[in-house]
């Protein structure tokens, strides 16, 4: 019985491996002090209490957590050019990356209601996006995954391996992970193609249905000053969406049901380290009130700010 796996990471990339480890370490800490950032400034600041930031805050923070999951040990499998992680930690890996995959894509939708009530219904934007139901989306982005996957992880845990222990990825994901496996997989895989389908796909249309009325009402302004702005305000919130859910739809929907291929690695990276290391410098360059509150946090109250 197969007790351990070796996660095999990229072989075909072992001559580069203290480069990749290097790039990988340096954004990995611009992912994680960026994205804390972000979580102490909308937390104590005053002029970011207000429905985007809350819920950019709660991204932020599953963008850190999403990444300490996979990256320090993706940053061991490629030094060590391979790794071994045991079967309960290859499960509990999986588990949590799942719940931080549907919870970002929840967050997302969250986010773009925001934007649809503050370009599409601007006069009723303060009565609706009330802190009691920011308080329910972000819940609710975060329990999703929790009430909807149990079922799904007890499936895994059953499984039992019998057969090779060497998984071709940097991390513990389903498709490598159930190729494994000495039992017939059928109920798992569309369990697991029901829940991304309710908590990615569907979320993912929602989005793409806010941002449909979002350019119409945009293009229906009388001045171009008023759609620059208005556009200005989404902006760094599409790009998120079209970097997260994108990639997402692609690994993990239209892959779905059918075997692991090896270029799914390059799309999962794609995933693991581009959204969370473009969010911050989305944020914190584009928006004014976070560059402000930046340069309060970094200088003293008395002295004077050397940023611009």
């Amino acid at each position: 019985m197969v007790t351990e796996f070796l996660l095999l990471g990229y072989q075909n990339l072992q001559n580069f491996r203290i480069l990749l480890f290097v790039f990988i370490l340096l954004i990995y800490i611009v992912i994680f002090f960026g994205n804390l950032l972000i979580v102490i400034l909308v937390s104590i600041d005053h002029r970011l209490q207000v429905p985007m930031f809350y819920f950019l805050k709660h991204l932020a923070l599953v963008d850190l957590m999403f990444t300490t999951n996979i990256l320090p040990n993706m940053l061991y499998v490629i030094l060590m050019v391979g790794g071994k992680i045991t079967l309960a930690g290859c499960f509990f890996q999986y588990c949590t990356h799942s719940l931080y995959v549907y919870t970002q894509s929840m967050v997302l939708a969250a986010m773009s209601l925001d934007r649809f009530m503050a370009i599409c219904l601007p006069l009723r934007y303060s009565s609706f996006m009330t802190p009691k139901l920011c308080f329910h989306l972000a819940f609710w982005s975060w329990a999703a995954g929790v009430f909807l996957s149990p079922s799904e992880f007890y499936l895994i845990f059953t499984l039992q391996f019998c057969r090779s222990n060497v998984i071709d990825h940097f991390f513990c994901d389903l498709a490598p992970f159930l190729s494994l496996a000495s039992a017939n997989q059928v109920l798992i895989e569309w369990h697991d193609f029901s829940i991304s389908f309710l908590l990615i796909f569907i979320p993912f249309l929602f989005i793409i249905l806010s941002y449909i009325c979002i350019f119409i009402t945009i293009l229906k302004m009388s001045t171009s000053a008023g759609r620059k702005k208005a556009f200005s305000t989404c902006s760094s919130h599409l790009i998120t969406v079209c970097t997260h859910c994108g990639i997402l739809v692609t690994v993990y929907i239209f892959t779905a049901g059918g075997p692991f291929h090896p270029e799914n690695k390059w799309r999962s990276l794609l995933y693991t380290i581009l959204t969370p290391f473009i969010n911050p410098l989305l944020y914190s360059i584009r928006n004014q009130e976070f560059r402000k509150a930046t340069r309060s946090f970094i200088c003293s109250d008395k002295g004077k700010c050397s940023l611009r």
